[in-house]
C-alpha cells in the first residue's frame, strides 16, 4: 500500500488524509472508497494498471472524495465535562479532583479522579473490561439456551466485523458493542452464537438467530448499518 509523499492530500470536514493505494491481482476496475470508521482514501487497482491513470482518475473525483470525508461522524475525545456512549445512553465524565482514579459509573456519570491527562486512556480500559464481562456473561447465556459449547470469549478491536466464531467454539467480539444499546450487543451475540449451529448464513442459521434472540433481529442490524462507525470515531481527535 502506497503513502508516498507524491500522493494525492484530501480535506474535508476538519479531516486530512492522504490517498493510499491498494494492488490487486483480482481487481478488475479502480475503486475508490472512504472508510467510514477513519476516514482512510483508499484506491484499489488493478496489478498493472498504470498509477499515472490511475491518479488522474482519482483528482477528477476530489469533490466526492472531500464531501465524504465532510460528512463522516464526529470525532469524540473522553475528556471531563464531555459525554460518552455506553450501553446505548450518553454518559457525562465527571472527573473530580482528590477522588478515587478507578473509573464507577453512578447514574449517568463515570466518575473518575486521578491525574486528568490520562482520563480518556483510563475510561477506554474500563470499558473494554466491562465489554469482555457483559459479552462474556451474554454470550454463556445464549449458549446455554441454544444447547451449545462456547470455549472461549474474547474482545479486540476488528474494523471488518463486530463478532466472529470459529469452528471449535471461539467467539471473539468489537469490544465497541459495548457503546451501542444492549439490544444491538444482545442480536451481535444471538447472531455468533448461531453460528455454533450453524456456520454458515443458510435459512437455517437465520431462523436460528431469530429463535435465540426471541425477536427479529432486523432493527439492530439497521442501527448497526446506520450508527455503527460512529462507535469507532470514539476517543480519536479526527
Amino acid at each position: 500500500m502506497s503513502t508516498a509523499s507524491s500522493d494525492p492530500v484530501f480535506t474535508g470536514g476538519g479531516r486530512t488524509r492522504r490517498l493510499t493505494v491498494k494492488r490487486m491481482a483480482q481487481a478488475r476496475a479502480l475503486r475508490l472508497a472512504v472508510d467510514p470508521r477513519d476516514g482512510t482514501v483508499r484506491l484499489t487497482m488493478p496489478q498493472r494498471a498504470p498509477i499515472r491513470h490511475a491518479l488522474e482518475w482519482v483528482e477528477s473525483k476530489r469533490g466526492w472524495i472531500e464531501a465524504a470525508l465532510a460528512k463522516l461522524p464526529a470525532a469524540s475525545l473522553l475528556e471531563p465535562g464531555s459525554e460518552a456512549p455506553f450501553e446505548g445512553h450518553l454518559r457525562r465524565i465527571d472527573w473530580r479532583e482528590g477522588t478515587p482514579r478507578a473509573v464507577k459509573l453512578e447514574d449517568d456519570c463515570f466518575v473518575l479522579g486521578g491525574p486528568r491527562e490520562t482520563v480518556q486512556a483510563r475510561l477506554m480500559r474500563w470499558m473494554r473490561t466491562e465489554a469482555l464481562v457483559r459479552l462474556d456473561a451474554d454470550t454463556r447465556a445464549m449458549a446455554e439456551r441454544a444447547s451449545v459449547s462456547i470455549s472461549r470469549v474474547a474482545i479486540g478491536d476488528p474494523r471488518s466485523r463486530w463478532g466472529s466464531c470459529s469452528a471449535n467454539g471461539d467467539i471473539r467480539y468489537s469490544w465497541r458493542l459495548v457503546l451501542a444499546p444492549i439490544a444491538v450487543r444482545e442480536a451481535t451475540v444471538a447472531h455468533e452464537v448461531a453460528h455454533r449451529l450453524h456456520m454458515d448464513h443458510s435459512p437455517a442459521f437465520h431462523a436460528a438467530v431469530t429463535r435465540l434472540l426471541g425477536r427479529d433481529p432486523a432493527p439492530e442490524r439497521a442501527w448497526l448499518r446506520a450508527n455503527g462507525a460512529a462507535l469507532y470515531w470514539l476517543g480519536r481527535d479526527g
